[in-house]
């Protein structure tokens, strides 16, 4: 008695087309053939079905599976592998799941971590300024959260803000010497009561040089030719 490769695939709740997959890489032995060419499956291939479903849903890869053949070592490394690889799976979820409960509890835009997104809205930053704050976060990385957040807090928007994010492309000198000179004392004093933040781009996964790049190509981006002058002269000031 055996079953056909469709069979045996139907018992271990698993595909034709994954029985076949399995050969191809060695995983699951050949069974013997019948004269007529047919393949007989029996109970030894099912259990192995079973047994290689049952670690791939513990999250084993199908490298690690076959992988573990060579010894008990090999399956101690593989399962303390995996093991981590889901804990991480854990943290990550849980913090997925916290967010979650955070935007349910206060709705705010989602291109921010939600402590920056909340801190962003109450500080009505612009759509340049938070789409620039996104592009930190992804190339620093987000441990600055409570950095961002806490400058965030203490901005005190007003009316000259407001006037640079409005600033036309062709605004005349007068105008961006006026908004970068009542700009400037105020974004060194932030700065200097939020010192920081903790990681730079020399912190980036990327590379000093290409996070940098990508910083500066984000700006280019985000801002028209005046703002990005008015910039220019409130970092020329800050040194």
């Amino acid at each position: 008695m055996g079953w056909s490769t469709r069979d045996v695939a139907r018992l271990a709740g698993t595909t034709l087309r994954t029985v076949r997959h399995y050969h191809e890489i060695g995983l699951l032995d050949e069974p013997e053939r019948l004269p007529n060419g047919y393949k007989v499956y029996r109970t030894e291939h099912l259990v192995r079905l079973l047994q290689i479903r049952r670690l791939t849903g513990l999250g084993f890869s199908l490298a690690a599976i076959a992988a573990m053949e060579d010894g008990a070592d090999d399956l101690d490394e593989a399962l303390s592998a995996v093991d981590d690889e889901l804990a991480a799976t854990i943290t990550r979820l849980a913090e997925a799941r916290r967010e979650i409960a955070q935007l349910r509890r206060r709705p705010v835009p989602t291109d921010l971590p939600f402590a920056i997104s909340a801190a962003a809205t109450d500080a009505r930053l612009s759509p340049a300024d938070r789409s620039l704050f996104a592009v930190i976060s992804h190339v620093v990385g987000e441990d600055n959260t409570e950095h961002w957040q806490a400058l965030l807090r203490d901005y005190e928007r007003d009316e000259v803000a407001d006037e640079f994010d409005a600033l036309a492309p062709d605004a005349d000198e007068e105008t961006r010497e006026r908004i970068a000179r009542h700009l400037t004392p105020r974004m060194i004093a932030l700065s200097e009561r939020h010192p920081g933040p903790p990681r730079t781009v020399d912190h980036a996964a990327q590379g000093r040089h290409a996070a940098a790049g990508t910083l500066f190509d984000a700006i280019r981006d985000l801002y028209n030719p005046a703002q990005l002058d008015v910039l220019a002269r409130i970092w020329k000031e800050h040194g």
